[in-house]
């Protein structure tokens, strides 16, 4: 396979094409955020989130923002944020979604490593995943492929909707090599 071009990746979808969002990409992500949301499975947040609330958290909150786009699509979404400031502030955090109809294709793959390397370019020397959480088995799996360490289990910390309680992991990746 051939070296993808700058702000390219491959996925199995094929092409997936990173570049930065801005305020006009959320009403593209908006239903992807709200589904992922609402479901509550997998992030922390009120499932009932205003539309409002997600825009101040994915596109405000951030230190830099993404899409990723498969066939001129929008198909994913992540951001990279400081995890803690001060004595913790080289250290940072990424969240990351999918849209359903992409799942299994590589794509969270290529944003993530899309996001280590916008980190390393940030100044960032490690990332971490404050709450995986434990019935997120392919993001587990993949996080773990791609060199992220379980180095924190926080029991029964997450109130799964079907599984109910589960543990949630922290999961870390020190970014220099």
């Amino acid at each position: 396979m051939s070296t993808p071009e700058p702000g390219r990746e491959e996925g199995r979808a094929g092409r997936v094409a990173i570049r930065a969002a801005g305020a006009a990409d959320f009403a593209t992500l908006w239903p992807m955020l709200r589904c992922v949301i609402r479901a509550g499975e997998t992030y922390a947040i009120d499932p009932g989130l205003s539309r409002a609330g997600a825009y101040a958290l994915w596109m405000e909150a951030p230190r830099a923002i993404y899409v990723a786009e498969v066939a001129g699509e929008i198909c994913g979404t992540f951001y990279i944020k400081t995890n803690l400031p001060g004595g913790g502030a080289h250290v940072c955090n990424a969240g990351f979604v999918v849209a359903e109809r992409a799942r299994g294709q590589g794509l969270a793959r290529a944003m993530c490593l899309r996001a280590e390397d916008e980190a390393r370019a940030m100044g960032y020397l490690a990332m971490q995943f404050n709450f995986v959480v434990e019935t997120n088995r392919g993001a587990i799996a993949l996080w773990q492929d791609l060199g992220f360490e379980t180095v924190g289990r926080l029991p029964r910390a997450f109130r799964h909707p079907e599984a109910g309680l589960v543990d949630a992991r922290v999961m870390y990746k020190w970014l220099d090599g």
